[in-house]
């Protein structure tokens, strides 16, 4: 890989940096979130120990919410600056073409969960005494909807960590003898 600028070096900074905050508190969101439901193999259904304190349960996810809705904006654009900037050529880094792809791909699902993520942050923060059942039944939508996409998003965005430190498919360049006595 050819050297980069100190600009492109910072902008790839603030990249890992957000996408390690947003993997971080996306895995932790998910584990609170699914702790509050339980399932008979067809509906989420609350558990009965959330019914009379779920107001203050909620207010407890906002942080997270509100993390997510700033981190991965972030993320995605500064990787894309990261990329303009540092000017690699994605044939030779075939790892840095996976990172892109995986990115890309999962860009649009992302963006659509976060308007649900928009939404419940609205419900919750802005409404000192929201109605739970709006803020719950958002979040169970957005469970619903694109079910087992965050899980896989997050095994893709792992697997993006072990491309950037393994780094494979980088073609060299080969050194013939032809091109030694060219020179």
């Amino acid at each position: 890989m050819k050297t980069i600028s100190k600009l492109s070096k910072t902008f790839l900074y603030i990249s890992a940096l957000s996408c390690a905050i947003w993997v971080g508190v996306y895995v932790t969101r998910l584990l609170m979130v699914y702790n509050i439901y339980e399932f008979d193999g067809i509906n989420l259904f609350l558990r009965p120990f959330y019914n009379n304190n779920l107001h203050h349960v909620l207010n407890s996810f906002l942080p997270l919410f509100s993390t997510t809705l700033v981190s991965y904006p972030i993320f995605i654009i500064t990787f894309v600056l990261f990329l303009i900037s540092s000017r690699l050529n994605l044939r030779r880094n075939g790892w840095l073409f996976m990172i892109t792809v995986l990115v890309f791909i999962t860009m649009p699902f992302e963006i659509y969960l976060m308007t649900f993520d928009y939404r419940i942050f609205n419900t919750i923060y802005y409404n000192s005494g929201f109605d739970t059942n709006t803020a719950f039944d958002l979040i169970t939508k957005r469970i619903q909807i694109l079910n087992t996409f965050p899980i896989i998003e997050v095994l893709c965005y792992c697997s993006i960590l072990l491309l950037a430190i393994f780094r494979p498919f980088t073609k060299g360049l080969k050194i013939t003898e032809q091109a030694i006595h060219e020179n």
